[in-house]
């Protein structure tokens, strides 16, 4: 009779201490990486797409310097 109560409260120790505790927690993390998998595919789908060539010539004014402004490099000794 003892060694059944002592096999019930090992399983019983084992079941309510270990498997259900192991359960909820991979249950839990498989929701929180669905939801990271959910979130970063709507960040994905709100990202505008980039165009394959880029355009340089629009960022820049097209104002080029006179040469008058130029001035001759003199090297002083």
């Amino acid at each position: 009779m003892l060694l059944y109560a002592m096999l019930a409260w090992f399983l019983y120790n084992l079941v309510f201490k270990f498997i259900i505790p192991i359960y909820k927690t991979t249950r839990q993390m498989k929701q929180k990486f669905r939801e990271m998998h959910s979130n970063m595919q709507e960040q994905m789908n709100k990202q505008p797409e980039f165009t394959t060539q880029p355009d340089y010539g629009t960022d820049r004014p097209a104002s080029k310097k006179p040469k008058e402004d130029y001035i001759d490099f003199e090297e002083i000794k």
